[in-house]
C-alpha cells in the first residue's frame, strides 16, 4: 500500500464544490472516478480544503492510498487522461503513510479577484466578481495591514461553523492592482467558513468609503459576524497554494 500526494487545479465553475455531494457533482467525484477507471480501485481521497460551489484551484493538494504500481511521479500524466478538461493534476508523488494534506498543512494562500471594467466582463463571469465602484486601494491595502497577525476571526466566519477555536494567523494580507483586475491575496495557518469572502466583502465596504480602515479593529474585537462587511460570491475565490 503506497500513498500518493497530488497537486490538483480545476476550474469549479460547473461543480458544487471539492467534497462528494449526494445527488450534485463534485471534483472530489471525478478525481475518485478517474482513480478507479485507471486502476479498477474505489479510493477515499482527502485534501487540504474543501472548496465551495463556484470555487477554483491553481493548488489544492490530495492524498490517497493506493494498491496500484504505478511510481508516484507517474500519477500526474496517467491520471489526467481518465479526469475532464477542467481538473488536471499537475504534481504527484509517493509520500508517508502518515500525510495529511488538511492536517500537515503549515499554510494556505487564497486569492480573490475582481475585473475592473465592462467591456469583456461576460468571459470572466465566472473567474472574477465584476465591480467598477470608484475604490480608495490605499484605504483597502491599510484595513489589510490591520488583518495581518494573530487574532479572532469570528466577525469573518459565516453561521454553521463548527470550529472549536476561531483564532487564526494571517501571515500575509494585500491588495493588489493589475488592470483590469483587482486582487486579494492572503496567506494564513488556516481560513474559516467564508473567511476570505467575508474579508473581500468588507474591504470593498472600506474602499468605498462605508467604514474607515481602522474600523477593522472593531470588527475583530465585536466578534460577531453582523459588523462585518457582506459575503462576496464564490466565483472570485482560488485556492492557490497550501505549503508544508
Amino acid at each position: 500500500m503506497a500513498r500518493i500526494r497530488m497537486t490538483v487545479e480545476y476550474d469549479g465553475s460547473k461543480y458544487h464544490g471539492f467534497q462528494i455531494q449526494h445527488n450534485a457533482n463534485a471534483v472530489q467525484a471525478e478525481l475518485e472516478n478517474g482513480i478507479k477507471r485507471l486502476t479498477g480501485e474505489k479510493v477515499s481521497i482527502i485534501s487540504a480544503g474543501r472548496t465551495d460551489s463556484g470555487v477554483h484551484a491553481l493548488g489544492q493538494v490530495i492524498a490517497f492510498d493506493t494498491l496500484s504500481s504505478i511510481p508516484g511521479d507517474k500519477w500526474q500524466f496517467a491520471l489526467n487522461s481518465f479526469l475532464p478538461a477542467d481538473i488536471q493534476i499537475i504534481q504527484s508523488n509517493e509520500c508517508g503513510p502518515r500525510f495529511h494534506p488538511r492536517f500537515d498543512a503549515l499554510s494556505k494562500t487564497y486569492h480573490y479577484v475582481l475585473y475592473r471594467q465592462n467591456k469583456g466582463r461576460i468571459f470572466y463571469r465566472n473567474y472574477a466578481l465584476h465591480n467598477t465602484d470608484s475604490l480608495d486601494l490605499a484605504a483597502m491595502q491599510a484595513a489589510c495591514q490591520l488583518l495581518e497577525g494573530r487574532h479572532n476571526f469570528k466577525s469573518f466566519c459565516a453561521s454553521g461553523s463548527s470550529v472549536k477555536t476561531f483564532e487564526r494567523s494571517v501571515y500575509r494580507c494585500n491588495v493588489v492592482e493589475e488592470e483590469p483586475f483587482l486582487r486579494l491575496e492572503i496567506q494564513a495557518d488556516g481560513f474559516l467558513y467564508n473567511m476570505v469572502r467575508i474579508i473581500m466583502g468588507t474591504l470593498l465596504e472600506i474602499g468605498r468609503g462605508n467604514y474607515h480602515p481602522e474600523t477593522i479593529k472593531d470588527i475583530i474585537a465585536a466578534q460577531d459576524r453582523t459588523k462585518a462587511g457582506p459575503t462576496v460570491p464564490p466565483q472570485g475565490l482560488y485556492l492557490m497554494e497550501v505549503k508544508y
